[in-house]
């Protein structure tokens, strides 16, 4: 039976996180298809802001969340997190954002539905939440990286490295593995998005941060 709520976690988070929302909404709502007109031809939450304004914006953020959030945060209350198949259930959602199973394969680069997951993750730890929201804040306010796409990139390698390495340390050796997997879904769909790392008006503006 643990088996089978493994697999409905895993599986589910997969097919919840493939719901391409902030693609989804904006056409329903505004007429918008955010993976034609947006720079980055990326169907993520920062676009809905950024084409269709706060209040769709602000919806999208928040399903691309919960999609991240839910299934991380059922498995936190009800499964056991010193098993391999917990590091799964924190990557399914996020592969599912990246992938875009239901969007022909267009997916978004996972900030918002990875933050659900460690949101997800309350139950059992803070630690890589706390991480990557001050990672952010310390490279958006502090010592500012103005560039959106190079600031996620160097954010997410610095989680990876500081999570991972606290986690294990803890004895939370499964967390720090889910941690590491949706560490690198972001820096490899920033690395290989249509701009890239290009410094260009689109990334330049410093109050434009990624939440995709």
């Amino acid at each position: 039976m643990e088996v089978l709520y493994w697999t409905l976690l895993i599986v589910g988070g997969f097919l919840l996180g493939s719901m391409m929302f902030s693609q989804w909404i904006p056409k329903l709502l505004a007429g918008k298809d955010l993976f034609n007109e947006s720079a980055d031809n990326n169907p993520g939450a920062f676009n809905a802001f950024k084409h269709c304004g706060k209040k769709i914006g602000t919806l999208c953020l928040v399903l691309d969340i919960l999609k991240g959030f839910v299934p991380v945060f059922l498995a936190s209350l009800l499964m056991n997190a010193s098993s391999i198949a917990f590091s799964f259930v924190m990557f399914a959602p996020a592969l599912g954002h990246a992938v875009g199973l239901f969007n022909k394969f267009h997916g978004g680069k996972c900030v918002a539905t990875s933050f659900g997951v460690l949101a997800g993750l309350l139950p059992i730890t803070w630690i890589p939440f706390a991480v990557l929201a001050g990672l952010y804040i310390f490279f958006s306010v502090v010592l500012k990286i103005k560039n959106a796409a190079k600031r996620s990139v160097v954010v997410y390698a610095l989680f990876l490295l500081v999570s991972c390495t606290v986690l294990g340390v803890l004895g939370k050796a499964y967390v720090a593995c889910g941690c590491g997997l949706i560490a690198v879904l972001p820096i490899v769909k920033f690395l290989f998005s249509k701009n890239g790392l290009v410094d260009n008006k689109f990334h330049d503006n410093p109050a434009e941060t990624h939440v995709d």
